[in-house]
């Protein structure tokens, strides 16, 4: 599993990677954390407001932080 955390390096994203940290320790999945910090690549998901959580090629929030528990339940429907 592929997860990138899209931004540009706001205290926001420092956040949601955390938070994605935390999930992937409860949940046991095992993934690579990518963040993305270069706005072409950023806009090419479409996304136009960050923080942004992506996994495996496909945009499951923006706009907010989400707590562990809600990466968790993204987590679970992407195994």
């Amino acid at each position: 599993m592929i997860i990138k955390i899209l931004g540009s390096g706001c205290k926001n994203c420092g956040t949601l990677a955390e938070n994605t940290k935390v999930a992937l320790e409860e949940t046991g999945v095992a993934a690579e954390v990518i963040k993305v910090t270069d706005i072409q690549e950023i806009m090419a998901y479409g996304v136009m407001s960050t923080p942004a959580l992506v996994i495996d090629e496909k945009v499951v929030s923006f706009g907010k932080v989400l707590k562990p528990r809600e990466i968790v339940k993204f987590l679970e429907t992407a195994k």
